[in-house]
């Protein structure tokens, strides 16, 4: 199963497998597509296909046995939860550019198994790897039967599928981060739930002012939430005016007292995660800063679910 990924490193990190399963497991994949079931139709000018949910269709312990390839392929924390989709593209559908960012709580990794019989190149269908969305295609994967296709999804994963002149058939495996579960999701927007900057210390005051006239309203935003967070969860004025400096880049919090610099780091990433995506690259650093660091209190609810064991 899943037998020698080839890996490639642009324009972002994926891999494809010629032979993904045996016949009998692509025999009852395409039974999906045979079965009663309510499909889900894009028709818009960007993303034309249809789609359904086929989970619960899929035995688990074939669901656990993917899991686990992608596990090894991917070296990711990856959790037990799969989510599974059939997808038909019909003549005349298409899939614009797009990369399908993880925001917090959406999966980190695909999984998108081709199954269409006597794929010809006029009948289209083709996925294409772009390094930007005004690029020209930089690598293309022909919907050849049994083929394979795994990649992470993060805000530069742009792709896209080219028009298709006979019907498409996909089975598309979606994984989830441990480290950015609907659990994580829920939490966050509980946290800066009924957001109102009125709340913080009037310490804050003359630094947002003086922030605010010369950086981005972007940067100045992100620091008030992370502000924010450090408010609610019950530091004092000193901690919260850290808090922002540090996340408008003008000052670094320093790890002299233990709590405070994890606290920081740890409002600041989970105002970016509400504010942007989940990005791998950046919550490994976040990882590596913390490593070792104790588990505090009034942290821990959130500290738990952001940097699980």
């Amino acid at each position: 199963m899943l037998s020698q990924p080839i890996h490639h490193d642009s324009p972002f990190p994926f891999f494809y497998v010629n032979t993904a399963f045996s016949e009998e497991q692509c025999a009852a994949l395409e039974a999906l597509f045979l079965q009663d079931g309510e499909w889900q139709h894009r028709d818009g000018a960007f993303y034309r296909c249809s789609l359904r949910d086929v989970t619960e269709h899929i035995p688990t312990p074939f669901q656990m046995k993917v899991l686990g390839r992608m596990r090894e392929i991917t070296g990711l924390p990856l959790t037990n939860r799969v989510l599974i989709t059939a997808q038909r593209m019909l003549p005349g559908h298409v899939i614009g550019i797009h990369s399908d960012r993880p925001l917090v709580g959406y999966e980190i990794v695909r999984l998108v198994v081709q199954l269409n019989k006597q794929w010809q190149a006029e009948h289209g269908g083709v996925l294409e790897l772009f390094a930007s969305p005004e690029s020209e295609a930089v690598f293309r994967v022909n919907p050849e039967y049994n083929k394979a296709f795994g990649f992470l999804l993060h805000a530069d994963s742009y792709h896209g599928v080219t028009e298709v002149t006979q019907p498409r058939q996909t089975v598309v495996f979606n994984f989830w981060h441990a480290a950015n579960t609907s659990e994580l999701a829920a939490h966050v927007q509980t946290l800066f739930a009924d957001m109102h900057f009125s709340e913080l210390p009037t310490a804050l005051d003359p630094v947002v002012s003086t922030a605010e006239s010369s950086l981005p309203e972007e940067t100045t935003f992100h620091a008030g939430m992370t502000a924010l967070a450090l408010h609610r969860w019950g530091y004092d004025e000193t901690t919260v005016v850290t808090g922002y400096q540090h996340s408008a880049g003008l000052a670094i919090c320093e790890n002299n007292d233990t709590e405070t610099y994890a606290a920081v780091l740890l409002a600041d990433w989970v105002a970016y995660l509400y504010r942007d995506s989940f990005d791998l690259a950046r919550w490994t650093i976040l990882r590596r800063e913390l490593a070792g660091i104790e588990v505090f209190t009034r942290l821990m609810p959130t500290w738990l679910l952001c940097l699980p064991e």
